[in-house]
């Protein structure tokens, strides 16, 4: 996800902890609203495949850690400001934020692609010309969207809205992260036997969790646990219990 730097807006905060306390806590934000990735369940309770993560992260390099749901609009902002540490959420790693941060390790590819009603036709976005191609606000789906001309780009504040006026066809197609795609489009009994997934990868695009330029003490601490996890085989079982590739 690629999206903009406007005011935060801290909506929940859950508090996890292992190994030793202390100064020893790493505080995440993460907008929790793009399953599978993170999201709040019907318990509102805080999952997903970052929240495992994090904690695999964790417990292998044995700090303590929180993570703060944070709106997307807002939430690089507040790492620049120091309300948190890190941010894990669904974030790609491009040439522009490593200009204003640094990343961890990348973690999982999650390149863009687009998802129809079942019956659509077009594989790719220069199918969509004249069309209404639907996705969240400042991510990197609406900055391809915004690459091809005579395609109308429909900005949703959640991914989820825009799966909404999908299924009700008020767009033609959204386009989004495939964990997300694959999430809606392939595991949800409201929408599998609605929408489909009709393109490959439209781009590669990496996830790593960003802490503010120059923090080596907090991104060692991260890329410690994250080393482990990606060697151990702990983030091959996270994607089988998330459904991601």
């Amino acid at each position: 996800m690629n999206k903009f730097l406007l005011t935060i807006a801290i909506l929940t905060v859950v508090l996890v902890s292992c190994g030793q306390a202390g100064n020893n806590k790493i505080v995440f934000a993460s907008d929790c609203t793009w399953p599978p990735m993170e999201f709040i369940d019907a318990q509102g309770k805080l999952v997903g495949f970052d929240v495992d993560l994090v904690d695999a992260i964790a417990k292998a390099a044995n700090f303590e850690y929180e993570i703060r749901n944070v709106a997307w609009d807002g939430i690089f902002a507040g790492l620049a400001n120091n309300q948190y540490s890190a941010v894990i959420s669904s974030v790609t790693i491009t040439d522009e934020r490593k200009q204003s941060m640094d990343f961890s390790t990348p973690y999982l590819n999650a390149g863009q692609v687009i998802v129809v009603r079942k019956g659509t036709q077009g594989e790719k976005l220069g199918d969509f010309i004249g069309k209404n191609v639907g996705a969240q606000i400042g991510t990197t789906g609406a900055i391809e969207v915004s690459k091809v001309q005579g395609v109308n780009l429909k900005g949703f504040d959640e991914v989820g809205l825009a799966f909404e006026a999908l299924i009700n066809g008020v767009i033609d197609a959204v386009i989004c992260d495939s964990p997300v795609a694959a999430d809606f489009a392939l595991q949800r009994a409201e929408y599998k036997d609605k929408l489909t997934i009709a393109s490959n990868l439209l781009t590669e695009e990496f996830y790593g969790i960003a802490v503010n330029k120059g923090n080596t003490k907090v991104l060692s601490k991260i890329n410690e646990g994250l080393t482990k996890v990606l060697a151990d085989g702990t983030i091959d079982q996270l994607k089988a219990k998330w459904g991601l590739k």
